[in-house]
């Protein structure tokens, strides 16, 4: 197992791509220093930025302790392996995943799990904006694999989303949660802001706490007592169950907790 600590307070991204099992499978502590980075425009290697550390054990492969909140593409394209941050990550983090575990005890930076093929990203605090979404002009959503955060998330996570799993359990999203979503699941436990699903083609919403508002462009269904998360969990309900978006002659999914939005009720005369 690699340890990773930051030697200061870093001022300017740090892109770091490097960080990563994969990369540093079978390499020396002296070839793992030696890896480039860059800091700001600079380039450096991971030694000079870090001091490196071989720990017993195998998992987690990599362990990074301190702030890495500047420190940007951790796990990218990882396949195998573990990677703990016990602190705050940094933007682009699991970017293009395609196996392994990514554990952050601290917040996640923006377009965290982008374009994520496979895997397991847990975040034990809040995620900022674009969480599992492509970037502006690219519909190269998360295809697969699983992210769980335990806070809240910000505006246009889950965009495009084609596959896999997002579980939110804090008390709040931000606007545009599975805007174009074509497939996959979104599961917020808690409360969701405007625009919710926004363009939708297929896959499931379900929110079991508040919506903010539901779409104009979705149309009521059905009551359903409870559904399916995945393999292992089922949501309890009862959830009104909304179609659309149906300005995309859109297929997907909204299942909204009937208790908890008392503002929806004016739909079921359309039942």
């Amino acid at each position: 197992m690699i340890v990773l600590t930051p030697l200061k307070t870093f001022k300017f991204p740090v892109t770091a791509e490097c960080i990563n099992p994969d990369v540093f499978q079978g390499k020396t502590v002296a070839e793992i220093a030696a890896l480039p980075v860059f800091e700001g425009n600079r380039q450096k290697t991971l030694g000079e930025l870090f001091k490196i550390e071989q720990a017993e054990g195998d998992n987690p492969s990599i362990t990074i302790n301190g702030d890495a909140s500047e420190v940007r593409r951790i796990g990218y394209g990882m396949k195998t392996g573990e990677i703990v941050v016990n602190g705050n990550a940094g933007m682009h983090l699991g970017e293009k995943m395609a196996g392994g575990r990514i554990v952050v005890n601290g917040n996640a930076g923006q377009w965290t799990g982008s374009s994520m093929k496979k895997g397991l990203i847990e975040i034990h605090g809040n995620a900022s904006d674009y969480l599992a979404s492509p970037y502006r002009g690219s519909t190269d959503g998360m295809k697969g694999g699983k992210i769980v955060v335990d806070g809240d998330v910000g505006a246009d996570s889950g965009c495009y989303l084609s596959g896999g799993l997002i579980k939110i359990k804090g008390s709040n999203t931000g606007q545009f949660l599975g805007y174009h979503m074509s497939d996959g699941t979104i599961h917020v436990e808690k409360n969701a802001a405007s625009r919710l699903g926004a363009n939708m083609t297929g896959g499931k919403i379900v929110v079991s706490g508040t919506v903010e508002e539901m779409m104009p462009t979705f149309t009521i269904d059905s009551v359903k007592p409870k559904v399916k998360i995945d393999e292992a969990e089922t949501a309890t309900g009862p959830f009104y169950v909304f179609l659309g978006d149906l300005a995309e002659n859109g297929t997907g999914k909204i299942f909204a907790s009937k208790p908890n939005n008392p503002n929806l009720k004016a739909y079921e005369k359309y039942l």
